[in-house]
């Protein structure tokens, strides 16, 4: 699809301008949701399966993920591209300026203060640990996971 502008915000924008695309990316990321089911039955929002099901053609045809095939009576598992990987710094950056301007008091602000207070670096592991679950490549690591760390520390 064609952007509106030559406006690299813009185009950004018109691909993860809406909240539940940005939920759906959220809740395949973080909670390692890959299906239909597992997205429409775990939001917290309360998205309805036409939206769900609307968003995820949209994230797939703009690159976002991928729609593993499923034979009759199977579930399709999505997974993130390497473009879906990189919105992870997008929505940390979200996360971040949340924890300033919008602050609430539960279980998933202090996963967000634990993702702000290890930086960077951190969410680069994270990414790396996306391409090895989404992309097949090797583990990059020893020991604990990113986000086992994550789930560990940030509660």
């Amino acid at each position: 699809m064609e952007p509106r502008s030559g406006c690299p915000i813009n185009a950004a924008v018109e691909v993860l301008g809406d909240r539940w695309s940005l939920l759906v990316l959220r809740d395949v990321i973080f909670s390692d949701r890959r299906y239909f089911r597992a997205l429409l039955t775990g939001s917290t929002e309360g998205i309805a399966s036409n939206i769900l099901a609307d968003r995820l053609v949209r994230l797939v045809e703009a690159g976002l993920l991928s729609r593993g095939t499923a034979a009759r009576g199977q579930r399709a598992q999505y997974s993130l591209t390497e473009a879906g990987i990189q919105t992870l710094p997008i929505l940390v950056a979200l996360g971040n300026w949340s924890l300033t301007w919008r602050p609430a008091a539960n279980e998933l602000h202090a996963r967000q203060q634990f993702m702000q207070d290890e930086g960077p670096a951190f969410v680069e592991a994270l990414m790396d640990d996306l391409r090895a679950r989404h992309l097949g490549r090797p583990e990059p690591h020893d020991g604990p996971s990113p986000f086992d760390r994550l789930d560990a520390d940030g509660r």
